[in-house]
């Protein structure tokens, strides 16, 4: 016995979800970012939300239009349920620059993760950017002239590219942050 369920999806909802999921992707690109979440998972909710929709009413008139209010508004959600969301009483929220026992699970995964927050924003950076700074972030630390070098640029061109870089950067995780709370006295 088939319920609504275990049913296959029609080849017309199937045409859908095949015609959405580059809008859907892109979407979940720009405004991940600005919500503090992945793009994935940002992208897997929406597609709860449409196949919800599409089992309890039905596709929507304007497909295109609805994925797009529907990524802003799963977007707003994740951005209040991250304002929400505080450490517990006793244990102190470790800084960016908090120092983790080594071994420690949690610390391995809190820098795991903000390297992998780091990576992924300088891979999104425009132009020459992920290559420069993917270059600086090396782990063997080249020098300036092995940079410039690699990348088949002069050497004095170097420093401003790099500053410009991580201007771009720096504006990108601004906008990945949090504003901190108020500070000082309230009256």
């Amino acid at each position: 016995m088939t319920t609504p369920e275990t049913r296959p999806a029609p080849e017309s909802t199937r045409g859908l979800l095949a015609a959405l999921a580059p809008l859907l992707a892109a979407e979940s690109d720009a405004e991940a970012p600005a919500a503090g979440v992945d793009p994935g998972d940002l992208e897997q909710a929406v597609w709860l939300r449409l196949l919800e929709r599409l089992r309890d009413t039905g596709a929507p008139d304007r497909p295109a239009d609805w994925l797009r209010r529907a990524v802003r508004a799963e977007a707003r959600r994740a951005r209040r349920n991250a304002d929400r969301e505080r450490p517990y009483p006793g244990e102190p929220a470790p800084g960016p620059d908090a120092d983790v026992p080594h071994g420690s699970p949690e610390g391995s995964l809190l820098v795991a993760e903000r390297h992998r927050t780091l990576r992924a924003a300088v891979t999104r950076t425009p132009g020459r950017c992920p290559r420069v700074l993917a270059a600086m972030l090396d782990p063997e630390d080249p020098t300036y002239r092995e940079i410039a070098g690699e990348l088949g640029i002069s050497q004095g061109s170097l420093g401003p590219m790099r500053s410009r870089c991580l201007g771009c950067l720096r504006r990108m995780l601004a906008a990945e942050v949090p504003v901190p709370g108020r500070r000082g006295r309230v009256r």
